[in-house]
Protein backbone atom coordinates (compact mmCIF):
# COMPACT_ATOMS: atom_id res chain seq x y z
CA UNK A 1 0.00 0.00 0.00
CA UNK A 2 1.17 3.19 -1.06
CA UNK A 3 1.41 5.98 1.49
CA UNK A 4 -0.89 8.74 1.28
CA UNK A 5 1.45 11.46 0.85
CA UNK A 6 2.41 9.93 -2.62
CA UNK A 7 -1.43 9.33 -3.77
CA UNK A 8 -2.26 13.11 -2.71
CA UNK A 9 1.25 14.03 -4.71
CA UNK A 10 -0.54 12.40 -7.97
CA UNK A 11 -3.68 13.84 -7.30
CA UNK A 12 -1.91 17.40 -6.98
CA UNK A 13 0.05 16.79 -10.36
CA UNK A 14 -3.58 15.56 -11.85
CA UNK A 15 -4.92 18.98 -11.01
CA UNK A 16 -2.01 20.65 -11.57
CA UNK A 17 -2.10 19.23 -15.53
CA UNK A 18 -5.69 19.91 -15.99
CA UNK A 19 -5.18 23.55 -14.28
CA UNK A 20 -2.72 24.15 -17.01
CA UNK A 21 -3.03 22.19 -20.20
CA UNK A 22 -4.75 25.14 -22.15
CA UNK A 23 -2.25 27.44 -21.36
CA UNK A 24 0.38 24.78 -22.27
CA UNK A 25 -0.95 24.40 -25.65
CA UNK A 26 -1.45 28.17 -26.72
CA UNK A 27 2.31 28.53 -25.18
CA UNK A 28 3.61 25.08 -28.01
CA UNK A 29 1.21 26.60 -30.26
CA UNK A 30 2.80 29.82 -30.55
CA UNK A 31 6.44 28.07 -29.91
CA UNK A 32 6.99 30.09 -26.74
CA UNK A 33 9.57 27.95 -24.93
CA UNK A 34 10.70 30.07 -22.76
CA UNK A 35 7.56 30.51 -21.25
CA UNK A 36 6.54 27.16 -21.12
CA UNK A 37 9.87 26.80 -19.13
CA UNK A 38 8.81 28.93 -16.30
CA UNK A 39 5.17 27.11 -15.43
CA UNK A 40 5.43 24.77 -12.49
CA UNK A 41 7.12 21.23 -13.50
CA UNK A 42 4.06 19.28 -12.38
CA UNK A 43 2.15 20.83 -14.72
CA UNK A 44 3.54 18.30 -17.74
CA UNK A 45 1.51 15.62 -18.29
CA UNK A 46 4.67 13.54 -18.61
CA UNK A 47 5.24 13.70 -15.33
CA UNK A 48 1.88 11.77 -14.55
CA UNK A 49 1.95 8.04 -13.58
CA UNK A 50 -0.97 6.15 -13.32
CA UNK A 51 -1.70 4.71 -9.70
CA UNK A 52 -4.38 2.25 -8.49
CA UNK A 53 -7.10 4.47 -6.96
CA UNK A 54 -7.78 2.32 -3.64
CA UNK A 55 -3.77 1.31 -2.89
CA UNK A 56 -1.87 3.39 -4.53
CA UNK A 57 0.24 0.72 -6.41
CA UNK A 58 1.95 2.36 -9.19
CA UNK A 59 2.72 -1.10 -11.49
CA UNK A 60 0.05 -3.23 -12.46
CA UNK A 61 -2.30 -0.65 -13.31
CA UNK A 62 -5.81 -1.37 -15.50
CA UNK A 63 -6.48 1.68 -17.20
CA UNK A 64 -10.25 0.00 -18.15
CA UNK A 65 -11.21 0.17 -14.17
CA UNK A 66 -8.46 2.27 -12.29
CA UNK A 67 -7.05 -0.31 -10.09
CA UNK A 68 -3.79 -2.60 -10.17
CA UNK A 69 -4.15 -6.29 -11.05
CA UNK A 70 -4.36 -7.25 -6.99
CA UNK A 71 -6.94 -4.90 -6.16
CA UNK A 72 -9.01 -6.14 -9.48
CA UNK A 73 -8.45 -9.44 -8.40
CA UNK A 74 -10.00 -8.98 -4.70
CA UNK A 75 -12.95 -7.37 -5.61
CA UNK A 76 -13.53 -9.32 -8.25
CA UNK A 77 -13.15 -13.05 -6.40
CA UNK A 78 -15.91 -11.24 -3.44
CA UNK A 79 -18.40 -9.97 -6.88
CA UNK A 80 -18.08 -5.89 -6.38
CA UNK A 81 -17.18 -5.51 -9.99
CA UNK A 82 -20.12 -6.27 -12.29
CA UNK A 83 -19.76 -8.11 -15.19
CA UNK A 84 -16.63 -9.79 -14.11
CA UNK A 85 -16.73 -13.57 -12.94
CA UNK A 86 -13.60 -15.45 -12.03
CA UNK A 87 -13.07 -18.52 -15.22
CA UNK A 88 -13.34 -21.72 -14.80
CA UNK A 89 -12.84 -24.68 -17.17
Amino acid sequence: MAKEAVKARELKRQKLVAKYAAKRAELKAKGDYEALDKLPKNSSPVRLHNRCKLSGRPRGYMRKFGISRVVFRELAVMGKIPGVTKSSW
